[in-house]
């Protein structure tokens, strides 16, 4: 294998609880060190964040740090881009850990299999027993429907996208800027254009990465909301980018909220609406057992109430995003 220089790049903002964890993984590559760059865009944290990154660049030089004043994911990733030295670029996440031959793995791939951006499988881990039962959720197909990464662990395939991606320099002069509206499903949408480009997105199976789920269904609703929110921006601007299973969730809580609306009115909205409730709980109830048959009873409680969340936030998020972008769709 030939060792070309590599960028790593981590958009962060308040991750002081884990970013330590999340820079040690990378300082720990079997990677040659000379041969990385680790740049971060700070998007102005509050928590110590900033301290913690500084700590480490006493030690480790080769660690840059850049103030990203828009603060979120896609601002900082087109401050870092210009400033990478790197022939293969990497986005890391700060809540992220990625596994110790991640960098070469990626390299190898880009380097023979013809391939323009690269990623792996992504294992959900909770520290205490409600983010457990969150990263339970997260990595099941009832909960995330056919996302690859999430829910598939063994394939080595091409796929539409992929988490904490590789990308080599000329797929990315080639695909732009990301798009500082999305708040979130920057990268589905960067890759979408990628794809568009005539690039192909791998998923390896040795490519490996451990996520922290949140660590609340308070937090996870709002990240859900978020998802389903911005994904109508996605829709407006590359509608081909779309699965039919994203248009579930709006639809099921759409459904809800006509039938309480015509329940008002008409006696037999009562009669439906009790029906897809009842349908829903009963899918949710078995698709919890299956999970925690396999992880542990003691999950079960929670789980349906996880599976809820997921499903139920993502489709109000898209719904208030129909609203709120509504006079859009001719942009």
């Amino acid at each position: 294998m030939d060792a070309p220089l590599i960028s790593i790049l981590i958009p962060i903002r308040n991750e002081a609880e884990y970013i330590k964890r999340c820079l040690d993984a990378v300082l720990a590559q079997d990677y040659p060190r000379d041969r990385m760059e680790i740049l971060i865009a700070d998007g102005i944290s509050t928590d110590g964040t900033r301290t913690i990154i500084q700590n480490l660049q006493a030690k480790h030089p080769h660690i840059q740090i850049f103030d990203n004043p828009g603060k979120v994911v896609p601002s900082g990733l087109n401050i870092l881009i210009p400033q990478a030295k790197g022939d293969i670029l990497i986005r890391v996440d700060g809540h992220c850990i990625i596994a110790p031959d991640y960098v070469r793995n990626c390299v190898v791939h880009i380097q023979n299999e013809g391939v323009d951006g690269v990623g792996g499988p992504m294992q959900s881990i909770g520290e205490d027993h409600i983010s457990q039962v969150i990263a339970l959720a997260m990595s099941s197909k009832f909960g995330v429907g056919g996302s690859s990464f999430r829910t598939e662990t063994g394939r080595t395939k091409l796929v539409d996208t992929v988490p904490f991606p590789a990308y080599n320099r000329e797929i990315i002069k080639r695909a732009g800027h990301y798009d500082e509206e999305l708040v979130r499903n920057q990268d589905d949408e960067y890759n979408y254009r990628i794809r568009k480009a005539g690039g192909k997105i791998l998923l390896a199976a040795d490519v490996r990465s451990t996520y922290f789920s949140r660590g609340s269904l308070k937090k996870l609703w709002g990240q859900y909301f978020q998802y389903g929110f911005y994904k109508v921006r996605v829709l407006q601007k590359h509608p081909k980018q779309m699965r039919p299973r994203q248009f579930v969730p709006p639809a099921f809580v759409a459904g809800v909220l006509s039938l309480i609306i015509i329940s008002m009115f008409f006696p037999w909205g009562w009669i439906a609406l009790f029906s897809l409730l009842s349908i829903y709980l009963i899918i949710n109830l078995l698709a919890s057992m299956l999970v925690a048959k396999d992880a542990g009873w003691r999950y079960l409680p929670l789980l349906p109430l996880a599976f809820s969340t997921l499903h139920i936030s993502y489709g109000a998020g898209f719904l208030a995003g129909l609203v709120k972008f509504w006079k859009r769709w001719k942009e």
